[in-house]
């Protein structure tokens, strides 16, 4: 009895460093989109300082996944539970470093005038915060209906991103010295477009941890 009140309070600790976690992740998303929507480097390299501590946490996550594994051994759903974590908390950790990458972009265009309104951008950063929040909701309350939302939303980012290079081809056909922010900035879109992967593969992991099989949400 002793030693399930301790796994299960290993567990909640998972729950709430994931949490912690999604947290740091979406405001990275948030504070890199601002930062290339005001062209604004400072902020950008705030982004940069502070990606250090979402890696940790993935790090605080692994470790205490592994101690719960080898201490208590689990099986089945909470076997299952703890893979999910480390899974989950990869995928967050890829999208820190993918926020990291457009803080990176900002600084590299150097206070540069934008060659178009920044607006495709902060609309797929809007979703991608609300589908990082959620992907980690469905995880903690192991809602599978939200999982599977995960699919549909990703949809949307991925009509954006297909949007928003047709535009900046055009850009490039126009004037050639557009070309090289406009490859910058198609590099961008890219980063968000992975952003929206990411959280349906955490989408994927809840429904893996609840039925016990993992579908592709990306197909």
């Amino acid at each position: 009895m002793i030693m399930r009140k301790e796994f299960d309070q290993g567990l909640e600790q998972l729950n709430q460093w994931l949490v912690e976690m999604g947290e740091l992740v979406e405001g990275a998303i948030e504070k890199a989109v601002t930062a290339l929507k005001n062209n604004n480097i400072e902020q950008a390299k705030e982004v940069v300082a502070d990606d250090i501590h979402v890696n940790d946490m993935e790090e605080k996550i692994l470790e205490l996944g592994l101690k719960l594994i080898a201490t208590q051994q689990p099986v089945a759903k909470d076997l299952r539970r703890i893979i999910a974590a480390f899974r989950i908390a990869n995928d967050l950790e890829r999208m820190g470093d993918l926020a990291l990458d457009v803080a990176k972009a900002v600084i590299k265009i150097d206070g540069e005038t934008l060659i178009k309104p920044i607006i495709d951008l902060p609309r797929m950063g809007e979703i991608i915060r609300n589908m990082t929040y959620e992907a980690i909701q469905s995880f903690v309350h192991e809602n599978v209906d939200l999982a599977y939302k995960m699919a549909k939303d990703d949809d949307q980012v991925d009509a954006l991103y297909g949007q928003m290079m047709r535009e900046l081809l055009l850009l490039m056909m126009e004037n050639p010295r557009n070309i090289a922010q406009a490859q910058l900035l198609s590099f961008v879109g890219r980063y968000m477009e992975r952003f929206g992967d990411h959280a349906t593969n955490i989408g994927e992991s809840v429904v893996y941890l609840v039925t016990g099989k993992r579908p592709d949400l990306n197909a």
